[in-house]
Formats: C-alpha cells, sequence, structure tokens
C-alpha cells in the first residue's frame, strides 16, 4: 500500500509516495490524516542532507589524482521515509549508486593537448 508524505521546502510543500510495506515503515504525523497525506517533521532539505553527504564523499574519492577524470557523473537511487528522510535505496530495482567517470584529453606521455 502506498501513502504520501509532505515535508516543507524553501520553495513550498514536497509531496512523497512511500511503500507501507517496505520493513520498518511507520507513519509519522505532525497534524492528523489531512487526505491520505502524512506531515513530516522538518524540512525536505534536511531530508536530503544524507544524501548528500554520499555524494560528497563518492566525488571526493573521484576526483583522486591517480583517477583524474576530466568528469564524475553521480546517479543515486533515492528513497524517502517520513522517519529517516532521503537514503539511498537498497536494491537495483529500488535504485542504486552509478558512477560514470570520463576522459576527453588526448594527451600522449606527457604532452600537452592539441587545440
Amino acid at each position: 500500500m502506498n501513502e504520501l508524505i509532505r515535508w516543507e521546502s524553501d520553495e513550498g510543500p514536497v509531496v512523497v509516495e512511500v511503500d507501507s510495506r517496505d520493513p520498518g515503515f511507520r507513519s509519522v504525523s505532525r497534524r492528523g490524516d489531512a487526505g491520505g497525506i502524512h506531515e513530516v517533521e522538518g524540512r525536505f532539505e534536511s531530508a536530503l542532507n544524507n544524501v548528500r553527504g554520499a555524494a560528497m564523499s563518492a566525488l571526493r574519492t573521484f576526483r583522486d589524482r591517480a583517477l583524474d577524470p576530466d568528469a564524475i557523473e553521480l546517479e543515486f537511487g533515492v528513497k524517502f521515509s517520513a522517519e529517516a528522510g532521503a537514503v539511498i535505496a537498497r536494491t537495483a530495482t529500488e535504485g542504486h549508486l552509478t558512477v560514470k567517470l570520463t576522459w576527453s584529453r588526448r594527451e600522449v606521455r606527457g604532452e600537452e593537448p592539441r587545440t
């Protein structure tokens, strides 16, 4: 069964659908059940801090001088919970972390790229 939870954010309310069948799910409501949407304590931006920290840590790791990519792309599967906020999803069907590193320079033995 899916339920809706709502956070307040700097840009207005954010409503997210969550699966109440997930282990550990417990409805958390600040103001009663108005129209089937559960009001969540805290701000949406605070809920995203868990994933933000993971992204910053991953970027720091992949910016390592040994790899020295020209570009880094991170893709996180994010799952929302009224209690935990935003978390990285646990399985590939729910989401995952994909890292893509790219190099576009054509340096050969220390030569500068041609322009």
